[in-house]
């Protein structure tokens, strides 16, 4: 299985100066227990990072003597050009692939490993958790306008696992059509396609914001033991 890590965010919403997977967590950079958790997944056997050129020496020095093949593909100017790209830098044998955000740091082998093997069954999947909290749909004036049903309603996350022919083809029809989404899901769901969510479970947060670091040191110090 092949694997995309999108690396090349920022640090502006955790008020950093610099991309925020390389700021240190529970002694080691952000993506290096994104890049732990990927090595350790018995499926995935060949890693595409997808990053700017500013912080690729730094993100290569975090993989020397990796146990799998890990390539650098330059990123875009955003998360859907950068995918694309990514894309475009497979190897020719790819047939399916995993996205993944490499802020997602506290995703397991274990959901690598689930999505994978669904999508190698034949579906397009998603890892995502049902949503806790009540939902409201407000307008521009800050006024509610309506309260979705919480029963229907997962918070999408990645892994996100795909068709490599079929992901190509959303990409190119999202290019023709000026289409801008902020996650490979919802190209799918533009174009009639189905896609499954698998449940990630609570962990599987994206570090965002200083609080979010605070969230993934207490988690990885329980599963440290």
């Amino acid at each position: 299985m092949h694997l995309l890590i999108a690396a090349a965010g920022s640090g502006r919403r955790m008020g950093a100066t610099r991309n925020k997977l390389l700021l240190p967590l529970s002694g080691q950079p952000v993506l290096a227990w994104t890049l732990e958790a990927a090595l350790a997944a018995e499926a995935i056997h060949w890693i595409g990072i997808i990053g700017q050129e500013i912080d690729r020496s730094e993100i290569l020095d975090l993989v020397g003597g990796a146990s799998k093949p890990i390539v650098w593909i330059a990123g875009g100017d955003s998360r859907q050009e950068s995918v694309e790209r990514g894309l475009a830098g497979l190897p020719t044998e790819a047939k399916h692939v995993l996205i993944h955000d490499g802020a997602r740091c506290l995703a397991t082998p274990d959901l690598f490993n689930r999505c994978a093997e669904a999508v190698r069954s034949g579906q397009a999947v998603i890892a995502a958790t049902p949503v806790t909290d009540t939902i409201k749909k407000v307008d521009a004036s800050g006024l509610i306008t309506a309260t979705p049903k919480r029963a229907e309603l997962w918070a999408a996350q990645t892994p996100q696992a795909f068709s490599v022919d079929e992901l190509r083809q959303g990409h190119r029809e999202a290019r023709t059509n000026g289409w801008t989404v902020t996650d490979d899901a919802s190209l799918y769901e533009r174009l009639g396609w189905p896609v499954n969510v698998l449940d990630a479970g609570p962990s599987n947060i994206k570090v965002t914001t200083p609080f979010d670091l605070t969230v993934a040191a207490a988690v990885l110090a329980e599963r440290q033991g």
